[in-house]
């Protein structure tokens, strides 16, 4: 079987746009250990990088299979539909990149694909299945993420309440290594799948595979370009979230970072796509609420939201109007 010109160029795409969700979204793994000072910014995308390759690597594809047949009626799909997808997708994580707001890449990246095929096909286009658990998570996900770091930033004030600040501050200095990685290791087995569903969705649509099983090198080249994303770093979106939303010190690290891990390995259990940002963001807010209301600005937090909501809606638009224009250029789409 020949590869095509327009399907080599949208694995291209897809893979721009992991490493672009990369280094969207390595502010969700390092904002907290860097806020903290545990680890400088250049030492600490390496560490996210590692370990969000692992996990991409060797955690499962549930994730993926969910993404390349869960959303989009596959009948419908076509290369060009996945292209503009992708397309849109971009172009609003770059905007929302160039603002500093850590709006979602896996909602840009549903949003584009859904906008895609809407704009071909209506709304008859789209799989009802996942949407209502994926959309259901756009507001739990971040309430479980604050629940979970509230309880245990409550959790550690009473255990270390005699222990003297400088020798707690060094302990959870070392744990927030620990929940660094595993934070890193959520971003990496949820985020990291994405693309790879979407690279099996354009394989089947082009007839270049049966089935939506993962192929290897697609998990090789998907962990690798997130890995490459999350190594370039996003000093904008990190700034947002380390110090724009409230101060840290590592025990607040430490509990924000595992929080926000346990709120997005839940559903990643269940195959489904899940907003890193969302998680980290509303555990982060979860830390500062513990010490009083007014330690959270909730003015920037308020931003944040409008980002959330605006994500599907913003990246379904650009897709649709960037799958009108391929389909100017490639008629049989």
């Amino acid at each position: 079987m020949t590869i095509s010109w327009l399907v080599a160029g949208t694995v291209a795409i897809a893979l721009l746009f992991d490493f672009i969700n990369g280094f969207h979204d390595s502010a969700n793994s390092i904002a907290t250990i860097v806020a903290t000072r545990v680890l400088r910014p250049f030492h600490a995308v390496i560490w996210a990088a590692f370990f969000n390759f692992i996990a991409a690597m060797f955690l499962g594809t549930g994730v993926a299979s969910s993404i390349s047949k869960g959303y989009v009626d596959p009948k419908i799909v076509t290369p060009e539909l996945v292209l503009a997808g992708l397309l849109g997708a971009i172009v609003w994580n770059l905007i929302t990149w160039w603002l500093g707001l850590p709006s979602s890449s896996s909602h840009a990246l549903i949003g584009g694909y859904a906008g895609a095929a809407v704009a071909k096909a209506g709304l008859g286009a789209l799989v009802p299945g996942k949407w209502p658990m994926t959309l259901s998570f756009i507001v739990l996900s971040p309430l479980i993420g604050m629940a979970l770091s509230y309880l245990m930033m409550l959790i550690v004030h009473w255990t270390f309440r005699h222990t003297a600040p400088a020798k707690s501050d060094k302990f959870f200095r070392r744990m927030q290594l620990v929940s660094s990685a595993l934070f890193s290791c959520a971003h990496g087995t949820n985020d990291g799948q994405k693309t790879m569903g979407i690279i099996t969705a354009l394989l089947v649509a082009a007839k270049l595979q049966k089935g939506s099983h993962i192929q290897t090198w697609v998990i090789v080249s998907a962990s690798i370009a997130i890995s490459l994303g999350t190594m370039s770093g996003g000093w904008k979106i990190v700034k947002t979230m380390g110090s724009g939303l409230t101060r840290l010190k590592p025990r607040g690290g430490f509990c924000a970072e595992t929080g926000a891990a346990l709120s997005i390995l839940f559903p990643t259990y269940l195959g489904l796509p899940v907003s890193t940002t969302h998680a980290i963001a509303g555990a982060i807010a979860g830390v500062g609420s513990t010490h009083r209301r007014k330690a959270v600005r909730w003015g920037k937090a308020r931003e944040i939201v409008w980002a959330w909501v605006l994500t599907i809606p913003c990246a379904a638009f650009v897709a649709a109007i960037c799958y009108i224009v391929v389909r100017m250029f490639a008629p049989a789409a």
